[in-house]
C-alpha cells in the first residue's frame, strides 16, 4: 500500500513530462510567414493580457477565501489551516492548468495554419498535439496536487485508525472547492469574453458588413480567436480539472465511510481511499498511449482518428481497471449501509462493473451529443432547413432540437446510477464518475484540438492564404465542433455523477441519514436549488449581451469612422461575387491599403474589461447560497437544495450546450454550401443569414451559461462538504 501512494505522484510527473516534450515539439515547428505570426502574436497577447486581468482579481478571492477555511473550515483547530493550504494548491493548480494550456494552444495555432499549406495529416498532429499538453496538464497537476497532499497530510496525523483516515481527507476536500473556484470564474469570464467578441464579429462583420468572421478587416476578429482560447481552452480546461478532482475526492471521502470492516482495515479502508487516485494515475498512462494513435492521412476522416485515440485509451483502462480494484480491494465484504441501514454482501468485481459503467456511459454520452450536435446529422439538418424561411424559425429549431437532446443523456445517467447503486451503493456511483473521467487526459485533448484548429482558420484568413488551406483548416474546425459538443456532453455527464458523489459525501460528513422531501425547509431548498440554474443562466446571458452591445458599437464606429476600412468595405461590396484577381487596380489598392488599420486592441480591451466585470456575481452565488441555506435552514434544507440544483442544473447544461452546438454547425451548412428542394444555399444568403442571428443565440447557450452549469453544480455541493462539519 505504501508502494502505490509514493507511486501516485510519479504519475502525475510522467503527465507533466509529456506536456514539456510536446510543448517542445510544437515550439520547434515552423510558424509561417511575418504575416502569420504577427496575427498570432497578437492573439497571443491578448489571451494572456486576459488571464493576468482574470488572476490578479481572483489571487485576492483565493486570500481571502482561505484565510476564512483556515479558522473556521473545521471542527478540528488543528486541520483548519491545513483546509486552507489545500484550498490555495486546488485553486493555484487549476490556475496552472488554465496557463499551461493557454500558452501552448497560442504557440500550436499558427503552426497548425502553416501545416496545412502541405497536408490535412500534419495540420492534425500538431493541433492534437497542442490539445494534449492541456489534457495532460489537467490530469498531471492534479494527481501530483492531491497525491503529495495526501502523503503530506498523513505524515502529519498519521493513519493509525480509521478517525485519522477522515482527517486526512477532510483537509483534501479544500483542493476541490479551490479548484472548484477558480473553475467557475474561469469558465464565466472566458465565456463571456468569448461570446462578446464573436456576437460583434458575426453580426457586424457577417451579417451587417458582408465579410467573414476572421477577416482582417473585421475590428473584432483578434477579439474572437482570443476569445477561443480564453474560452474553450483556459476555461473547459479548468471546468474539467474540478470535475476530475471533485470525483476524486467525494470517492475518497465515501471509501473511507464504505469500507469500515471489523478489524481496522489499514488494507482495505485505505485501499478504498487510494482506489480513485490509482485509477487516475493509470489513466494518465492509458490516455498518453492513445495519443500516439491519432493519425490521419490526406483526405481521410479526422473525427474518426480522434475517436480512435479515445477508444484504445477506454479500452486499455477497462482492463487495467480490474487488476487495480482487485489488488486494492477484498475479494469481498459485508457491509451495513450507514446511511440505509441496508447489510450486504459485496464483491471487488462489482466495484469493477461499477467503474465499467462509468467509461462506457461517458462514451455514450458523447455519442449521443455527436448525433445531436454534428454537421450532417439529421437534427442540424432540420435546424438548416427551417434557416430558409427566417431567423424565426431557425431559433425555434434549435430551441426544440435542445430539448429534445436532454432525454437520451438523462437516461443513461439515470440507469448508470442505478446499475452503479446496486453494485457498490454511493461508492458505486462515486467510482463510475471517477471511471468515466480516468482517460481525461486524451479526452480533453480532443475538446482542446478544436478551439486551436479555430484559430488556425482565423490566421488563415486574415494571412489571406490559398484557398486549399482554409479548406483543410475548415475542415479540422468543423471536427473542432463536434468535438467540443461532445466534450461539453461529457463534462455535464460526469458533472452529474461527480455531484452525486459529492452529495453522498456530504451526506456521510454531515451525518445525514435521509432527507425527507415531506418536510417545508427541505421542499423549499428543492425549489430554490432548481431556480438556481436558470438565475445563473440569466446573469452569465445578460453579462454577454451587455458585453457585445458595446462590441457591437466598437465595431461599427471603427467601420464608419476610420477612412480605410470604410473605403474598403465598399469597395467589396462593389465587387461582391468577384474573384479578388477581377477586381481593377484601383479598387485592389484600395483595398490593401485598409490592412493593419483596424483597432483590435480596443475590442480585446472592451471583452476584457466586461468579463472581469461580470463574472464576479455569478460566481459569488454559487458560494454563499449554500452556505447561508446551510447556517440559517440546517443540514437537511442544505440537502434539499443541492438535490435541487443537480437536477435542474444538469437539464438546462445539457438543453444549452446542444442547442448552441446545433445552430453552429447548421450556420457551417450553409457556408460550406447546402441544398434543399433544389436550390443551393451558399455563404451570403438570406437562409445563411438567419442561421447566423441562430448560431448568435446559441453561443451564450454552449460557451458561457451552458458550460458553466457544470461547474455550478459541483461547486456548490463542495462548498456543502466543506461546512458540512460545521453543520451536523
Amino acid at each position: 500500500m505504501e508502494l502505490i501512494i509514493h507511486l501516485i505522484p510519479i504519475f502525475g510527473l510522467l503527465a507533466l513530462a509529456y506536456t514539456f516534450w510536446r510543448s517542445s515539439w510544437i515550439s520547434k515547428k515552423d510558424a509561417g510567414s511575418e504575416k502569420m505570426q504577427k496575427i498570432a502574436k497578437h492573439i497571443s497577447d491578448g489571451a494572456m493580457a486576459f488571464l493576468k486581468a482574470e488572476y490578479r482579481v481572483l489571487i485576492f478571492f483565493v486570500i481571502l477565501v482561505a484565510i476564512l477555511l483556515a479558522y473556521g473550515g473545521s471542527t478540528s483547530e488543528s486541520s483548519s489551516p491545513l483546509v486552507g493550504v489545500s484550498f490555495v494548491v486546488g485553486a493555484f493548480c487549476s490556475a496552472l492548468a488554465g496557463f499551461i494550456g493557454m500558452r501552448v494552444a497560442t504557440k500550436a495555432n499558427v503552426r497548425t495554419t502553416n501545416a496545412a499549406r502541405e497536408s490535412l495529416g500534419k495540420a492534425l498532429e500538431i493541433a492534437f498535439a497542442g490539445g494534449s499538453v492541456m489534457g495532460m496538464g489537467v490530469v498531471g497537476l492534479g494527481v501530483l496536487g492531491l497525491g503529495i497532499l495526501f502523503i503530506l497530510y498523513s505524515d502529519i496525523f498519521g493513519i493509525n485508525s480509521l478517525n485519522d483516515l477522515s482527517k486526512v481527507i477532510t483537509v483534501i476536500t479544500g483542493f476541490s472547492f479551490g479548484a472548484s473556484s477558480i473553475a467557475l470564474f474561469a469558465r464565466v469570464g472566458g465565456g463571456i469574453y468569448t461570446k462578446a467578441a464573436d456576437v460583434g464579429a458575426d453580426l457586424v462583420g457577417k451579417v451587417e458588413a458582408g465579410i467573414p468572421e476572421d477577416h482582417p478587416l473585421n475590428p473584432a476578429t483578434i477579439a474572437d480567436n482570443v476569445g477561443d482560447n480564453v474560452g474553450d481552452v483556459a476555461g473547459m480546461g479548468a471546468d474539467l480539472f474540478e470535475s476530475y478532482v471533485g470525483s476524486i475526492i467525494g470517492t475518497m471521502v465515501l471509501g473511507a465511510a464504505f469500507f469500515v470492516l471489523p478489524e481496522f482495515t489499514e488494507k482495505f479502508a485505505l485501499g478504498a481511499v487510494i482506489l480513485p487516485l490509482a485509477l487516475a494515475s493509470f489513466g494518465i498512462l492509458m490516455s498518453i498511449i492513445g495519443t500516439f494513435f491519432v493519425r490521419v492521412k490526406e483526405g481521410g476522416d479526422p473525427q474518426k482518428a480522434l475517436n480512435f485515440g479515445n477508444i484504445v485509451a477506454g479500452t486499455l483502462m477497462i482492463i487495467a481497471s480490474y487488476f487495480i480494484i482487485n489488488w486494492l480491494l477484498p475479494n469481498s465484504w459485508t457491509y451495513t449501509d450507514p446511511l440505509y441501514g441496508e447489510t450486504k454482501q459485496y464483491y471487488s468485481l462489482n466495484i469493477f462493473f461499477a467503474t465499467f459503467i462509468g467509461i462506457v456511459s461517458g462514451a455514450m454520452i458523447g455519442f449521443i451529443t455527436e448525433y445531436f450536435t454534428g454537421s450532417g446529422k439529421k437534427p442540424v439538418i432540420s435546424i438548416a432547413q427551417q434557416s430558409v424561411t427566417g431567423a424565426a424559425t431557425n431559433i425555434i429549431a434549435g430551441l426544440s432540437i435542445g430539448m429534445l437532446s436532454t432525454a437520451l443523456p438523462i437516461i443513461v445517467i439515470a440507469a448508470s446510477i442505478i446499475l452503479a447503486f446496486n453494485f457498490g451503493g454511493l461508492f458505486g456511483i462515486a467510482i463510475a464518475a471517477v471511471g468515466m473521467l480516468s482517460i481525461l487526459g486524451i479526452q480533453l485533448a480532443v475538446d482542446a484540438y478544436g478551439p486551436i484548429s479555430d484559430n488556425a482558420g482565423g490566421i488563415a484568413e486574415m494571412s489571406e492564404l490559398p484557398k486549399e488551406v482554409r479548406s483543410r483548416t475548415d475542415k479540422l474546425d468543423a471536427v473542432g465542433n463536434t468535438t467540443a459538443a461532445i466534450g461539453k456532453g461529457f463534462a455535464i455527464g460526469s458533472a452529474a455523477l461527480t455531484a452525486l458523489a459529492l452529495f453522498g459525501a456530504y451526506m456521510t460528513a454531515s451525518d445525514l441519514k435521509s432527507i425527507d422531501i415531506s418536510k417545508a425547509s427541505v421542499m423549499s431548498g428543492l425549489f430554490v436549488g432548481a431556480m438556481i440554474p436558470f438565475l445563473f443562466s440569466a446573469l452569465a446571458m445578460m453579462a454577454v449581451g451587455k458585453a457585445a452591445m458595446s462590441m457591437i458599437q466598437e465595431v461599427r464606429r471603427q467601420f464608419t469612422s476610420i477612412p480605410p476600412l470604410k473605403a474598403a468595405l465598399e469597395v467589396m461590396k462593389k465587387n461582391l461575387g468577384k474573384d479578388f484577381s477581377e477586381w481593377n487596380k484601383e479598387d485592389q489598392n484600395t483595398f490593401d491599403n485598409a490592412h493593419g488599420t483596424a483597432e483590435y486592441a480596443k475590442c480585446v480591451e472592451i471583452s476584457t474589461a466586461a468579463a472581469i466585470k461580470q463574472m464576479v456575481l455569478p460566481g459569488l452565488l454559487a458560494i454563499f447560497v449554500p452556505i447561508i441555506t446551510g447556517f440559517s435552514g440546517g443540514k437537511e434544507m442544505l440537502g434539499g437544495l443541492i438535490a435541487g440544483v443537480t437536477v435542474s442544473g444538469v437539464l438546462m447544461a445539457i438543453f444549452q450546450a446542444n442547442a448552441g452546438g446545433a445552430w453552429d454547425n447548421a450556420k457551417k451548412m450553409f457556408e460550406e454550401g447546402v441544398e434543399f428542394n433544389g436550390q443551393k444555399y451558399y455563404k451570403g444568403s438570406d437562409a445563411h443569414k438567419a442561421a447566423v442571428v441562430g448560431d448568435t443565440v446559441g453561443d451564450p447557450f454552449k460557451d458561457t451559461s451552458g458550460p458553466s452549469l457544470n461547474i455550478l453544480l459541483k461547486l456548490m455541493s463542495v462548498v456543502a462538504l466543506v461546512i458540512a462539519p460545521l453543520i451536523k
